[in-house]
């Protein structure tokens, strides 16, 4: 890279286009966005539509998985009744209670 040194700008081979936003990862090109920073093109590319909904997808599927997680762990606690609903910090706890309790039965 060389510095221009009328400018001081960087001296970047020309910008590509990106199918999915149209936005350039150089500062050099001359569209409308050559003036935004690095994280100014970051953000837009992210407010696009699809960008939200694979993300939301995405999103989705954690929180799916981490529902089940919850679940699994549910199943495996002794509770009375057995069918009570707890929630995701009383699931930990009871856990962590009942892990200590079978530390100390393994112990005696």
């Amino acid at each position: 890279m060389m510095l221009n040194s009328d400018a001081m700008e960087l001296d970047l081979p020309p910008a590509h286009s990106e199918p999915e936003s149209g936005f350039s990862d150089y500062g050099g090109g001359a569209g409308p966005d050559a003036h935004l920073s690095r994280e100014e093109r970051r953000r837009r590319r992210r407010a696009t539509a699809k960008y939200r909904t694979a993300h939301a997808t995405r999103e989705r599927i954690r929180v799916e998985a981490f529902n089940l997680a919850f679940a699994e762990l549910r199943k495996l606690l002794p509770t009375l009744p057995p069918d009570k609903k707890l929630s995701k910090i009383e699931i930990l706890r009871l856990a962590i209670c009942y892990i200590s309790y079978l530390n100390h039965v393994l112990d005696v």
